[in-house]
């Protein structure tokens, strides 16, 4: 039912203007900044992925190897994660192109953006905690570590894409 039709029968209208938005690719929808800002953002995403935990929770990871795979089994999927990566970044860059870019010039925005979806996909680090007999102190930084790099992810992905100008003339 449209937003006019529920008016006329008297039901109450969906009042955000981001849900009324299709996820399919707009005309004003800059694509090869989209592009660059998936590309960009996934580079991100894995330098500090390794400084967190190639570098950073590393000792924490060898004092509870018991928890992990081994080396060489993380190897043999790291397929999966690349292809995990580069769902999450290609989702955080089009919500933002789809909901947000063309509807703000503010960097405070971008980083209220990051911190939400930090907040969103750092669930699972607390649910990773119940599940699984690993110290808080991993769950924590796993937790705080992603809403760094999602803050970061908003950053990159709104001084990198860039909605064209009939797009902001709303």
């Amino acid at each position: 039912m449209s937003l006019k039709a529920a008016q006329q029968l008297g039901k109450p209208a969906f009042t955000c203007a981001l849900a009324g938005k299709s996820l399919q690719r707009s005309i004003n929808m800059n694509t090869k900044r989209l592009i660059l800002a998936v590309v960009v953002a996934f580079v991100v995403l894995w330098v500090t992925d390794f400084l967190i935990h190639g570098v950073w929770i590393t000792p924490d990871y060898r004092a509870t190897q018991q928890l992990w795979r081994t080396d060489a089994e993380m190897q043999s999927h790291m397929a999966w994660m690349l292809g995990a990566q580069f769902l999450f970044v290609i989702t955080f860059v089009v919500l933002w192109a789809k909901g947000f870019a063309s509807h703000t010039r503010n960097v405070g925005c971008a980083v209220g953006y990051g911190l939400l979806m930090g907040l969103f996909s750092g669930v699972w680090a607390i649910i990773m905690y119940v599940v699984v007999p690993m110290p808080g102190s991993i769950a924590a930084k796993w937790f705080f570590a992603g809403i760094a790099q999602t803050i970061l992810l908003g950053l990159v992905t709104f001084f990198v894409y860039k909605p064209k100008l009939s797009e902001t003339k709303m």
